[in-house]
C-alpha cells in the first residue's frame, strides 16, 4: 500500500507532475552536496527551496551570490534558476515543508571525538518533519548513514507517537545516497548511476522516475533503504581500505629501496589492477567516517562481527601523519638540523586537490605534531590565502610560504603543486628539504637541483 492519494502517489501521477513542473521540492541543507542539488531540481523547473542554519549562506543564495566557488559549472546553473525564479533559501523549515511534496535531506553525518557518527542533524529536522509535512510528501535521504538508520531511527522519530502521521500512509521515505565527488560534483551528477531504495516498491520506483528525470542517469534500484546505505559506505570503505594498503607498502618500500610510483605505474598496466596513492592521510567528510559507520554498526552486534581490516585500514590511516613528520626529522637530521625550532612550511590543506575543504584534512594532526617540538610553521593553500585555520594565518602566496624556511612539506595536490621548479626551493628556502606526500616533485630533478628530498614510498631514487 502507498501513501495516500497525491501528485507522488503512483508512478503516473509523478510523471504528469514532472510534465507540468508542479512539485515542489524541498532541500534541507545546502552545503557542498545540497546546494548543487537544490540546483539540479531548479534547473530541471521545479519550484525549490533550500533550507539551512547557516545565516550567510542564506543571504549569498538570495542575493544572487553563487558560494560554491571550487564546483565549477553551477555558477551558471545558480545565475538561471535565480533569474527563473525557482530557487530561494530560507531557515523558516516550517514554511518550506508545508509547501513541499518531495523533501531531500542533504545534512552532514559527521564524528564526534570518539568516531561515533553523529546523526544529531538529521534527528533534530526528522522532529520538524512529523510537526509541519502535509499528508503525501515524500523524503528521500541523501545524507550518507549506516544500514539500518533511515528504518530504525529516522523514520520512527518522524512518525513521533503515530497519532498524526504514518510511514506507508501519509509519508514515505526512500534512501539515495549521495556519491558525487566535491570540486566534480556537476560531471559526477551527469553521469554516475543513482542508487534508490525505498520502504516498498511504490516508493522506489516514484523515487527513481523523479530522479531519472532531473539527473537523466542510470538509476540501480534497491530492495530497501538499507541496501541502498550499504553500497555507498561499500564503496568508500573500499577506497579507504586500499590507501591504506598502499600506504602501508609505501613504508615498507622506502626501506627496500624502491620507488612505490614505478610501482603503481607497472601494476596499473594488469587489468583487475585498481591504482590508489599513499598520501600524508586520508580526510574529508567521507571516507574516514564512513569507515567509522561501519564499524559502529558492526559494534551493535556485541563482539560476534569484528571488521579487522577496516580497524586496522583506519589505523594505517590515522598514522601517515606521523610517518610524515619522521620523513622530514631524518631529511633535516641529513645536512644537521633539528626539526625542533625549525622553520617548515606546508603546501595544502584542503584534505584534497582543489577544493577549499579542511574537514579531517591531515595537515590538522601534522600541525599538531611540529607545535610540540616548538617549530614554526607557515602554511599556503590557494584556497585558504590569509585565513585562520588551526589557529595559523595562511601565507597569501606560494613564494613567501617557503621563503628562509629549512624544510617544506607538499600534503595536498592542488593543481598549484604540480610541475614547480626545484631551483625555487633552492632560491627561496634557507635550507632546500622537501618532503612530497603526494609526488608531485620530479624526485631526480629536485636532486639533481641540490634538494634533500623525501617522500612517501620513494625509495630507489
Amino acid at each position: 500500500m502507498g501513501i495516500k492519494s497525491s501528485m507522488l502517489s503512483n508512478v503516473e501521477n509523478t510523471r504528469q507532475s514532472l510534465a507540468s513542473k508542479n512539485i515542489h521540492v524541498c532541500v534541507v541543507g545546502i552545503g557542498r552536496i545540497g546546494l548543487p542539488t537544490a540546483l539540479s531540481f531548479a534547473n530541471y523547473g521545479l519550484e525549490t527551496t533550500g533550507v539551512d542554519v547557516n545565516d550567510k549562506l542564506i543571504e549569498m543564495i538570495n542575493t544572487g551570490r553563487y558560494p560554491l566557488k571550487d564546483e565549477p559549472g553551477f555558477d551558471t546553473i545558480f545565475d538561471n534558476v535565480r533569474k527563473n525564479k525557482k530557487l530561494n533559501a530560507t531557515k523558516d523549515i516550517q514554511q518550506a515543508l508545508s509547501k513541499s511534496e518531495l523533501i531531500i535531506l542533504s545534512l552532514p553525518t559527521p564524528m564526534d571525538d570518539k568516531n561515533i557518527p553523529d546523526y544529531s542533524a538529521l534527528l533534530t529536522v526528522a522532529r520538524s518533519l512529523n510537526n509541519f509535512i502535509k499528508s503525501g510528501t515524500v523524503i528521500v535521504v541523501e545524507s550518507t548513514v549506516e544500514p539500518g538508520f533511515v528504518e530504525n531511527e529516522l523514520t520512527p522519530l518522524i512518525e513521533g507517537d503515530g497519532s498524526r502521521i504514518k510511514c506507508g500512509m501519509d509519508f514515505s521515505v526512500a534512501a539515495c545516497p549521495e556519491t558525487a565527488n566535491p570540486g566534480e560534483i556537476l560531471d559526477d551528477f551527469k553521469k554516475l548511476p543513482r542508487v534508490i531504495g525505498a520502504i516498498d516498491k511504490i516508493t522506489t520506483e516514484i523515487v527513481s522516475e523523479i530522479y531519472k528525470h532531473v539527473f537523466n542517469v542510470e538509476i540501480v534500484k534497491m530492495p530497501n533503504c538499507r541496501t541502498a546505505n550499504a553500497v555507498k559506505l561499500t564503496t568508500n570503505v573500499f577506497r579507504d581500505v586500499n590507501i591504506a594498503f598502499i600506504n602501508e607498502l609505501a613504508i615498507l618500500f622506502e626501506k627496500l629501496d624502491i620507488d612505490i610510483m614505478t610501482v603503481l605505474q607497472a601494476a596499473s598496466k594488469k587489468y583487475n589492477f585498481q591504482v590508489h596513492y599513499p598520501g600524508a592521510g586520508v580526510g574529508g567528510p567521507c571516507l574516514p567516517v564512513n569507515s567509522y559507520q561501519m564499524l559502529n554498526s558492526a559494534k551493535k552486534f556485541n563482539d560476534s562481527i569484528t571488521l579487522k581490516i577496516i580497524e586496522n585500514a583506519r589505523q594505517i590511516n590515522e598514522s601517515m601523519p606521523e610517518h610524515v613528520i619522521d620523513l622530514l626529522s631524518d631529511a633535516l637530521n641529513e645536512i644537521g638540523k633539528s626539526i625542533k625550532g625549525s622553520t617548515i612550511g606546508l603546501l595544502g590543506a584542503s584534505y584534497k586537490p582543489n577544493v577549499k575543504d579542511i574537514q579531517l584534512s591531515p595537515i590538522y594532526q601534522i600541525i599538531k605534531k611540529l607545535e610540540t617540538v616548538n617549530a614554526k610553521i607557515k602554511i599556503y593553500d590557494p584556497y585558504f590565502k590569509s585565513e585562520n585555520i588551526f589557529s595559523h594565518k595562511t601565507e597569501d602566496n606560494f613564494l613567501d610560504s617557503i621563503t628562509n624556511t629549512d624544510a617544506a612539506v607538499i600534503i595536498t595536490a592542488h593543481k598549484e603543486f604540480h610541475n614547480i621548479d626545484p631551483t625555487l626551493f633552492v632560491e627561496k628556502m634557507t635550507s632546500p628539504v622537501i618532503v612530497d606526500t603526494r609526488g608531485m616533485i620530479d624526485a631526480h630533478a629536485a636532486k639533481k637541483a641540490g634538494i634533500i628530498f623525501r617522500g612517501i614510498g620513494r625509495g630507489g631514487l
